[in-house]
């Protein structure tokens, strides 16, 4: 188990991202929407981010490593299925408070729901990804 724990943390393999990268995230804070393309097709779904007295960063930014299941050490272990780290200790993850998609409600990571979260993990996993995260309106 700890194995594969260690190798789902792995960095993404060592290509440039950018240069092998077929998933394009963008995650829009005004709209509280990520929106995906990929050669699976486009996708448009709610997500949360950093409510008020915390940040989602912005900019430009590669998918650096995955796991499957993180617990985050900060928040009191607080379950991150389907973690996509892009900067940091930020990541995009599956939440179980999936009545706060739509409108900020996290320390700063991007929330989707179980279910997007996983089906983006496997295309992240697959292709790569270039993230972008910018303010809106």
């Amino acid at each position: 188990m700890r194995l594969l724990t260690l190798l789902l943390a792995l960095p993404l393999a060592a290509a440039p991202e950018a240069a092998r990268a077929a998933v394009h995230v963008h995650i829009d804070l005004a709209s509280q929407r990520m929106h995906v393309t990929s050669s699976y097709g486009s996708y448009s779904w709610l997500v949360s981010t950093a409510r008020r007295g915390y940040r989602t960063p912005q900019g430009s930014f590669s998918a650096k490593s995955l796991q499957l299941m993180h617990y985050s050490k900060k928040y009191d272990d607080a379950p991150m299925p389907h973690s996509i780290f892009f900067a940091g200790g930020y990541a995009i993850h599956g939440t179980y408070q999936t009545h706060s998609l739509g409108r900020p409600a996290s320390h700063g990571c991007v929330r989707l729901s179980p279910g997007h979260a996983a089906a983006l993990y496997d295309m992240v996993r697959r292709e790569g990804a270039l993230i972008s995260i910018s303010a809106g309106r």
